[in-house]
């Protein structure tokens, strides 16, 4: 067969230069603070002897933050540019890990979590649009190749909690690691050459709500449900661990890296696979594979048991977000920057929701019973995609010429 051997990034559609791994390393970050810090709750839950509902409130908070980043994220861009509010997100999410770790008690540790919600979050909103732009058809994929690197990373972060806690560091250690993994994206992000991508600032007319099409809002209930699932689990399923297979704290959190080694291989195989089936099939799929993930560690006695569903959970839940938000990417008919800040207010609303709700739930009905609230997260999500389904596939198959 004549003709030249065709790239690697030809083939999956995704040009993997500077600018993708600075941005690949950004999500990176949020990905192991949030899988650092979302094992510790319960931990942290213990050291301060609050109940599971104030303990919630650091995922209210960080949601809170999140809020904030949304209602401000389309004037930074305007005013410092995408470059600029990627460097100082991740700035601002030191400062807050920083507080969150070394402060004494629960009114600072709170306050800590809603800088890094404020910070991550400007950061993870800025990431998203430039890779859509940067990659264009093949922006589902980078998109999903971004958190799978977050995944990917957070594998080891709840790893990194039992570890802390057996050496006696507590589960700061683990948290504190996010400040060097910050300054190298901060690095990886000044450096990067000058692109479109990072050029490109939001027109006045972005901000209009008005021009935005019904399915957009349903897209948006869609990303909404799907971090409300991720959430859920990553801050009390060490807790259903507890209860149902009888390990200890630092165990639970350690097999929260199960779920996260799923969400890694499913979302670095979904960027292919975003490139050759239908969205809707395949968020639906997903979808399903969550439930049935679900129901065997709901079920579950035994550690071998819960493991074998938190991988088949982490697996469903891995394409969920990435998917959903390249759906709300599209409806937003160009306007990236404003659909990227309406999914961060809708990611906002659900970290804070969904894991104070099921908190509470649990301390009324106890864990077990509390985590139906996941499946019928999944349920919404379901309906909300065969209700307004994309007009067309997120991304075209890009074949090697």
């Amino acid at each position: 067969m004549g003709g030249r051997r065709p790239a690697r990034s030809d083939i999956q559609g995704v040009q993997r230069d500077h600018l993708t791994f600075a941005v690949y390393a950004v999500t990176s970050v949020w990905g192991w603070f949030l899988y650092s810090f979302g094992p510790s709750v319960p931990l942290l839950r213990v050291e301060q002897g609050t109940s599971r509902a104030v303990a919630g409130l650091h995922g209210t908070a960080l949601a809170l933050g999140s809020v904030v980043s949304a209602a401000i994220a389309v004037t930074a861009v305007r005013r410092i540019g995408r470059r600029g509010l990627l460097v100082a997100g991740v700035g601002g999410a030191i400062v807050g890990v920083l507080l969150l770790t070394l402060s004494p008690g629960l009114p600072w540790t709170v306050l800590g979590a809603l800088v890094v919600g404020v910070g991550g979050s400007s950061a993870f909103n800025a990431a998203s649009p430039v890779l859509a732009d940067h990659h264009r058809e093949a922006g589902p994929a980078a998109i999903s190749e971004a958190n799978g690197a977050a995944a990917g990373v957070g594998v080891f972060a709840p790893l990194a909690v039992g570890a802390s806690v057996a050496l006696g560091l507590s589960w700061r250690g683990a948290v504190l690691v996010t400040v060097p993994l910050a300054l190298g994206a901060m690095v990886a992000v000044a450096r990067a050459p000058q692109s479109p991508a990072l050029a490109r600032r939001p027109q006045p007319r972005d901000s209009a709500v008005a021009v935005l099409p019904p399915r957009f809002w349903v897209a948006l209930a869609v990303v909404t449900c799907s971090v409300a699932v991720e959430f859920c689990l990553t801050y009390w399923a060490g807790d259903l661990l507890r209860q149902r297979t009888g390990v200890s704290g630092g165990v639970a959190a350690a097999l929260i890296s199960v779920i996260i080694a799923g969400m890694a291989i499913g979302r670095l195989g979904g960027g292919r696979l975003t490139l050759r089936v239908g969205v809707e099939r395949l968020l639906l799929g997903a979808l399903g594979v969550a439930a049935a993930g679900w129901a065997i560690v709901w079920q579950a006695a035994t550690v071998p048991a819960a493991v074998v569903g938190l991988l088949v959970l982490g697996l469903g839940v891995s394409v969920q977000f990435p998917l959903a938000l390249a759906r709300l990417l599209r409806a937003a008919g160009g306007r990236t920057d404003v659909a990227a800040s309406w999914a961060t207010l809708g990611a906002g609303v659900a970290s804070a929701a969904a894991p104070f709700a099921l908190g509470a739930l649990s301390d009324v009905v106890g864990p077990h019973r509390g985590f139906v609230l996941v499946p019928v997260l999944l349920l919404v999500a379901a309906i909300g995609v065969v209700v307004a389904p994309a007009r067309r596939r997120v991304a075209r198959r890009v074949d090697a010429r």
